[in-house]
């Protein structure tokens, strides 16, 4: 079925290249929305190129986004871009992210310590100072120049696993550095945007923590939750039980006399019952997600399609609500993407190599600093109220990160196949070809995540 879904996506850019000549604005527009919406469902018949299907998705997003910009805003009355709604979406992104890892993640740093160590030196550096340097150099607006140091500044997402695995990386290295960097991030993260983008914009070091919390540890702790019910015994699964009753409880009093608290919602002891309130709900989210784990096994291999979903949406929104902005400044912003990118494959990985590090860990650390979590700078952007300038450097860099992470971990499996042809049979040409049939890279639903 899905070869016809690319002749559809001729038919369809044929029809926008004569609605355009003809200055026929819906039959262009649409015809364009609609051949990249199917080359995105086609593109999946090419082994070669089915671990883009996302990529063409986010640029369906992006392309609905500056064509139909109202259409993306609001539901009737009701704005999409309302700050609880962007909190759900993000968190449900985060929570199918943690999905796809184990408690079993967080302590690799036993095995691989120096490499973690660089990772995290190389990530919470480089990537926010080259953010910085990149924004000055181009004389962007102070919130988009923002936007982009903010996108330096997050942790590294599971794009970097994934690029690790095709790339046959050291996967046990790049777990960890991810693991690392996201529990890391709510210090981090409002700590180098106050060094870096305190006189751009304004930087509550403590209110920004709360929220890097409540849009990343929560969900990640709920995702924890089900991977101990499903790995620990019934001694341990008893007491999570009773955690989450006690958890619901104390929402059910919240609820109904949180009121009589007397708790100024700005003030510290406010905020910290606030996360407090948010980590009661995520051990009730992890607890009834491991009921219907047990009751449908295969739901945690769809969880990433969710994840999918979530930034598909903060894209489209991002564009709708950034599109005047995209429109003067997108080739700028997608040019300050590949700067961005590129150092941080390129430095990460010298750095590594500097330090001692082998090939194949170096080439991890690369994908660890190259590639940001750009889901958890669009909901940062989003918490701020300022998605249409914070969060448009997340919607252009984010594309352009899972082109470039494909083709580099593609490139490296393959210089790794032939390199080790050579060591082992002296004949890399005929070794290769069977050696790329036996080690394609899988199709997997997160093979093309952005950050």
């Amino acid at each position: 079925m899905r070869k016809y879904f690319l002749w559809s996506a001729l038919i369809f850019f044929m029809a926008a290249g004569f609605g355009w000549l003809q200055q026929m604005d819906l039959i262009w527009k649409m015809g364009l929305i609609l051949g990249f919406s199917s080359i995105a469902i086609g593109v999946g018949h090419l082994k070669v190129l089915s671990g883009y299907q996302y990529t063409f998705w986010i640029i369906t997003a992006v392309s609905a986004g500056l064509l139909y910009p109202e259409v993306f805003l609001h539901i009737g009355s009701f704005d999409l871009r309302n700050k609880w709604l962007i909190l759900t979406i993000i968190q449900m992104v985060m929570f199918g992210m943690g999905t796809q890892m184990s408690i079993k993640d967080f302590t690799g740093i036993r095995k691989s310590g120096k490499g973690v160590l660089i990772g995290l030196l190389g990530h919470f550096t480089i990537m926010p100072l080259m953010g910085f340097i990149i924004a000055k150099t181009f004389h962007f607006e102070p919130e988009i120049a923002a936007g982009i140091i903010l996108i330096g500044s997050c942790s590294s997402g599971l794009a970097s696993n994934v690029m690790t695995y095709i790339a046959k990386g050291n996967l046990v290295l790049s777990v960890t550095v991810t693991a690392m960097s996201t529990l890391a991030a709510p210090i981090m993260t409002p700590f180098l945007m106050k060094i870096f983008a305190g006189t751009l914009v304004e930087v509550k070091f403590f209110n920004m923590m709360m929220e890097i919390i409540k849009i990343v540890l929560v969900p990640l702790v709920a995702a924890m939750v089900h991977d101990v019910l499903k790995t620990s015994g019934i001694a341990v699964q008893r007491k999570i039980m009773y955690v989450s009753i006690l958890s619901a409880l104390w929402l059910s009093i919240v609820l109904f006399f949180g009121d009589s608290f007397g708790l100024a919602a700005d003030s510290v002891v406010g905020h910290i019952v606030e996360i407090v309130n948010f980590l009661c709900g995520a051990f009730i989210v992890g607890s009834l997600y491991h009921l219907l784990y047990r009751l449908c096994p295969t739901i945690d291999r769809f969880m990433p399609y969710f994840s999918m979903f979530g930034i598909i949406y903060f894209t489209l929104v991002t564009t709708a609500a950034g599109r005047d902005n995209l429109i003067q400044i997108g080739f700028l912003l997608f040019l300050a993407s590949i700067l961005h990118n590129g150092a941080g494959y390129f430095f990460g990985y010298w750095l590594s190599r500097a330090s001692g590090l082998d090939k194949k860990s170096s080439q991890t650390i690369a994908f660890e600093v190259g590639l940001q979590n750009g889901g958890m700078a669009s909901g940062l952007a989003g918490s701020m109220g300022k998605l249409a300038t914070l969060g448009l450097a997340s919607a252009v860099f984010s594309p352009w990160m899972n082109v470039s992470g494909s083709l580099l971990a593609n490139y490296w499996r393959k210089k790794g196949d032939k390199e080790e042809a050579v060591s082992l049979f002296g004949c890399p040409d005929s070794f290769h070809l069977s050696a790329d049939k036996k080690n394609e890279a899988p199709s997997s639903p997160d093979a093309d995540w952005s950050n």
